[in-house]
């Protein structure tokens, strides 16, 4: 469905979300955050990137909303890597791959596909479509813990939770180069590529996208004065999507594996070799078994939404980042 949304004077100023919200009560402000995000609302036939964008009077927004299906799925008995249940939630460890709510392109083996198995049809949904029972979402190619809503009042509990930041939710990655300065804060807006709509990136004007940051262990290769690699603890304040991904590019440290923001293995490595370091054997081939990003969601800690109890949850990093790290640790003797 298509609506051509005409600001007033008495819009002029807003926020585009809440313009739009405005004007269409029925959809949530956080929808529209989502719709703009997906480029759904255009002005002048060009995508608009950013909720923040201030609208002026006279000015004509497209809105496109794709018509919203209930699941038709079919539960996988799928293994999961269980950290936490009980009636209201579930806490577990999901493996790097693993998509987690269907989409193009992928079939019965999402976590969504899972859950339906697992848990049957009590789980909670977002908007009673698309992810039943996600609070909040992990990449594919990124592991690590993810709450889980068994019904709506511990989704709602828990996605205030995570709307007031008092869920923290804390990753473990490995990067080339170094940060600077080594800890800090990342405070840089994350909207839609510009041009490449399938990425995202610091962008002016768009989301509030805050990353706190510490590098806990730098790697030097053999007489080179500058670290090829760090190993850095990031907590999210916010959760935008490829958040830690795009933050860490954006201060020229991508993380080790990320096919999409930075650059390849073998580009680093070729690298090396034209500057006449000589990596060992050991940490050459510990790089090139890491096939996706090198980030793991390693501490989750919330409120239970029914009792009130404070509880902290933390996984070990899992095998193929744990070989990375053993590798890369020989070059800080």
């Amino acid at each position: 469905m298509t609506h051509i949304l005409t600001a007033t004077e008495d819009h002029a100023g807003l926020r585009l979300d809440k313009f739009l919200s405005l004007a269409l009560p029925e959809i949530s402000r956080a929808r529209f955050q989502a719709l703009i995000d997906e480029g759904a609302v255009t002005r002048n036939a060009q995508p608009l990137t950013s909720a923040s964008y201030k609208v002026k009077q006279g000015e004509a927004f497209t809105v496109t909303i794709p018509e919203i299906k209930q699941l038709d799925l079919t539960p996988s008995d799928i293994k999961l890597d269980i950290v936490y249940e009980d009636e209201d939630i579930l806490v577990l460890n999901k493996p790097a791959g693993m998509t987690v709510h269907p989409a193009a392109g992928t079939h019965g083996d999402t976590l969504v596909h899972a859950l339906l198995a697992h848990c049957g049809a009590s789980l909670s949904g977002i908007g009673g479509v698309a992810r039943p029972g996600i609070v909040h979402r992990i990449d594919k190619d990124t592991s690590g813990l993810l709450a889980i809503a068994k019904h709506d009042a511990a989704h709602a509990s828990l996605s205030a939770q995570l709307k007031a930041r008092d869920m923290k939710r804390t990753y473990t990655t490995f990067a080339w180069g170094v940060l600077n300065p080594r800890e800090g804060t990342i405070d840089a807006p994350i909207a839609r590529h510009p041009r490449n709509r399938k990425q995202m990136a610091v962008v002016e004007g768009g989301r509030e996208s805050v990353t706190h940051y510490t590098t806990e262990m730098l790697y030097r290769c053999p007489g080179a004065i500058t670290p090829l690699a760090s190993k850095v603890i990031c907590d999210l304040d916010t959760g935008r999507t490829h958040q830690i991904r795009v933050h860490l590019l954006h201060m020229k440290c991508p993380i080790i594996g990320d096919p999409t923001y930075g650059p390849t293995t073998q580009t680093r490595l070729n690298r090396l070799k034209s500057a006449d370091l000589t990596l060992p054997q050991v940490v050459a081939d510990a790089l090139n078994l890491v096939h996706r990003q090198a980030l793991h969601a390693t501490q989750l800690v919330l409120t239970h939404p029914k009792t009130g109890e404070f509880m902290e949850f933390s996984c070990p990093l899992p095998d193929d980042l744990r070989a990375l790290e053993k590798a890369l640790l020989t070059l800080t003797n």
